[in-house]
């Protein structure tokens, strides 16, 4: 009974080798726990009771250390929003939601005005700080269903489910103004950090490229338009 399991784990031990997916190791891992459990029932068992235990206590955590993991693959590390994998999943969420229930999917495209300036003037940390500072601004004004994703540079998106052009609209305003009112600090002192967004509303079976290329186009209208302000392009 001892050689078979030990067998069996080697073979789990094999599978997650050769896997690069995290979900197929959380699977294999899965499977070996539920094999390992079952040893407690087995009375043929002729493992002691203690590395049973062990190696149960041992692929529990291996598990939860994988699933922590999985979680940070989607997250940028600089702000905390997601990255474009994760915005690949918080997509097909939200979209199967909105069809499935009859529901509007916002999509705002958020860009920080003359960043490349403010880089050039106060160093490259400091453009990392204020990226982090409006990431964090975004998480405290927006709702907790609103996926922010870091977009690239000095961009990001946010999915707004279950809201329409006008609420989206209004909520963005109210970030531009929350960001008003919580001023990035850099060597003692106060700069100011504004940002332009273009706007849109998902239309029945449209595609992730589709919608986001709109509030790309609402975005560059709000750029030319003069920066600091939000463009909806219906």
């Amino acid at each position: 009974m001892a050689s078979a399991y030990y067998q069996r784990i080697e073979t789990y031990a094999r599978k997650i080798r050769r896997s690069d997916d995290i979900n197929i190791i959380i699977s294999i891992l899965d499977e070996a726990l539920r094999e390992t459990s079952a040893l407690h029932h087995n009375d043929s068992a002729r493992l002691a009771r203690e590395e049973v235990e062990l190696a149960e206590n041992r692929i529990e955590a291996l598990k939860k250390e994988m699933e922590v993991l999985r979680g940070l693959i989607h997250i940028d590390h600089l702000t905390g929003a997601l990255n474009r994998s994760g915005l690949d999943q918080a997509f097909i969420r939200e979209v199967a939601y909105a069809d499935r229930h009859d529901t509007s999917l916002c999509v705002a495209l958020i860009d920080i005005d003359n960043f490349k300036t403010f880089n050039d003037s106060h160093g490259h940390q400091a453009g990392d700080a204020v990226l982090a500072h409006l990431a964090q601004v975004m998480r405290k004004s927006l709702r907790p269903s609103d996926a922010v994703v870091r977009y690239g540079g000095e961009e990001f998106l946010i999915l707004l489910p279950h809201s329409d052009l006008e609420q989206s609209e209004k909520a963005l305003l109210r970030l531009r103004d929350t960001l008003a009112k919580h001023p990035f600090s850099h060597n003692e002192k106060t700069l100011a950090v504004t940002f332009s967004a273009g706007l849109t509303i998902r239309k029945p079976g449209e595609t992730q490229s589709s919608v986001i290329a709109r509030a790309d186009q609402a975005l560059y209208e709000a750029k030319r338009a003069g920066k600091h302000r939000v463009v909806v392009f219906d």
